[in-house]
């Protein structure tokens, strides 16, 4: 099959983002492509059209190739949990929580197995696919249980790029390292190197560039510039330091770091927003007081949980909240809003019954399969009948507790629903269902309190404009208008955007002419 696969020096080398310019641009040239990457590491995770999940970067790259994301995508994603445990998601199922030496001794070869049918399914259908390996090729303590990497690229026989970080130093050290310790059969399927994040003049960097291609013999194909986050890296490694204020910033969103902090693209909506800035707050840090705190998705909610508390963020965010202030929760962080929260299997990472913040009267159980599954529904609040699109994803099942906090209320479960709309949970505290199917969230009466089972919430233009127009209200600030398209849109616009940059600077054309 025809295939060009991105490998890096280094993790962050910019492999994702230099993958999706390539679907972009020869989507562009009228080429079917598919994305792949065999095996990912990551906390920001996509449900597919059919309720599998994937890594969130690989949904980014389909949607560059102008594809509908899917499992062979990504047929492994590892989800790190804690205790040096990660979920394992199979051909988009969960299938075990294992450590580092159990996931090789049992899933190795049947991960190859359904890395080798997910390529052959592509293959059959699309005319290129753009592989993205994962950290570095040159591991050599991993190499022999590799399932990204260049035993793909042998697999498929795929046109190599090597990408490298330059504005992190040493990039000439990292391409000659990394080539050195690949297999004869590996290196020759290199056939050209990009350096990546370069800041400055190309004439300076040229003297280099000889040497390079001197000493390696391989082509520099591409200098692409250092560009500002276009889009979020994998992991959450440098939330803190990337993300901050904005100088015209009108309203502050703080989310809360938590240790195991997942989907956190669900926050890019918001980053785009020219009047909202969104900074991620650590939680041994003071809270502040900004208009808005949000608990985002977490990988282990429990242990995520208890965090907050021992750091005394779990008291600033009550504190907030009980001063008026908005709190609104999604997926772990609904579940952290409520009363209890009980893992009696440890499906998450820790077992027992404990005390969630009491924002929101209800009790979750950690239990069962994984829901995981898109969602169409209509807005109740902030504003009615907006039409809202997302996904579950989550262990959790919730339930709306009575006034005394102790039993369910009727037609209180969430996260359980059909597609048939339930009635309105309502307690003596009014805490009203969020969406036409209530057991996707809670708001309650002074729209004050958010809790929320749906990723992708912010997304939705119309209804992101309406929330953020409640906080406009409480600042006496004009509001804003609400018939805007969804992200969808800007997204389009950032991957254009980005596959201009990356064509000015990459030449492909003698790595296409080798796939002819």
């Amino acid at each position: 099959m025809k295939s060009i696969m991105v490998v890096g020096t280094t993790s962050h080398a910019g492999k994702s983002l230099m993958a999706a310019a390539i679907c972009r641009i020869l989507a562009r040239q009228g080429w079917r492509v598919a994305p792949f990457k065999g095996q990912n590491m990551a906390l920001n995770s996509y449900v597919t059209a059919s309720g599998g999940e994937i890594g969130y970067a690989q949904a980014l790259q389909a949607w560059a190739a102008g594809v509908t994301p899917r499992i062979e995508m990504n047929p492994i994603l590892l989800k790190p949990q804690g205790n040096m445990t990660s979920q394992v998601i199979m051909g988009g199922r969960a299938v075990g929580n294992v450590t580092a030496q159990d996931y090789y001794d049992r899933y190795y070869q049947p991960g190859w197995q359904v890395v080798e049918e997910s390529l052959r399914r592509l293959g059959s259908e699309f005319d290129i696919i753009v592989c993205e390996g994962a950290g570095s090729p040159a591991e050599i303590n991993l190499k022999h249980r590799d399932l990204a990497n260049m035993r793909v690229a042998k697999h498929v026989n795929a046109a190599t790029l090597l990408v490298v970080d330059i504005d992190r130093g040493g990039a000439f050290a990292h391409v000659v390292g990394t080539l050195e310790l690949l297999e004869p059969e590996e290196r020759a399927l290199i056939k050209g190197v990009i350096i990546n994040k370069f800041r400055g003049q190309r004439s300076i960097l040229q003297p280099g560039i000889d040497w390079l291609e001197e000493r390696t013999g391989i082509p520099v194909l591409g200098v692409i510039p250092y560009m500002n986050d276009v889009f979020p890296s994998e992991d959450s490694l440098d939330l803190m330091e990337r993300r901050g204020r904005k100088n015209n910033a009108e309203i502050q969103i703080s989310v809360v770091r938590l240790p195991r902090i997942s989907n956190f693209t669900d926050f890019d909506p918001l980053e785009a927003e020219p009047s909202v800035s969104v900074k991620y707050v650590d939680p041994r840090e003071p809270l502040g007081y900004p208009d808005a705190v949000v608990l985002p998705g977490s990988k282990t909610t429990i242990p995520d949980l208890l965090a907050l508390q021992k750091s005394g963020m779990a008291d600033e965010i009550k504190t907030y909240a009980a001063s008026g202030g908005t709190v609104l929760g999604i997926c772990g962080g609904f579940q952290m809003m409520g009363r209890i929260l009980a893992d009696p299997e440890g499906i998450e990472g820790q077992e027992g019954r404990f005390q969630g913040l009491d924002l929101m009267p209800i009790r979750t159980l950690i239990a069962g399969a994984k829901i995981a599954r898109q969602r169409m529904v209509s807005s109740n609040y902030p504003q009615e009948g907006l039409p809202v699109v997302g996904y579950e994803l989550h262990h959790g099942r919730s339930q709306l507790l009575d006034a005394e906090g102790q039993r369910p209320a009727a037609s209180s479960s969430f996260g359980v629903s059909t597609t048939t709309a339930a009635p309105a949970p309502v307690d003596t505290v009014a805490h009203h269902a969020l969406f036409d199917d209530a057991s996707l969230g809670l708001v309650d009466d002074t729209q004050s309190i958010w809790g929320t089972y749906l990723h992708g919430i912010f997304d939705n233009g119309p209804w992101r404009r309406a929330w953020l127009n409640r906080l406009r209200q409480q600042r006496g600030i004009k509001a804003l208008p609400t018939g805007i398209a969804n992200y969808r849109n800007e997204r389009e616009k950032m991957l254009d955007n980005l596959a201009k940059t990356v064509s000015e600077h990459l030449d492909l054309s003698k790595v296409l002419e080798g796939l002819k």
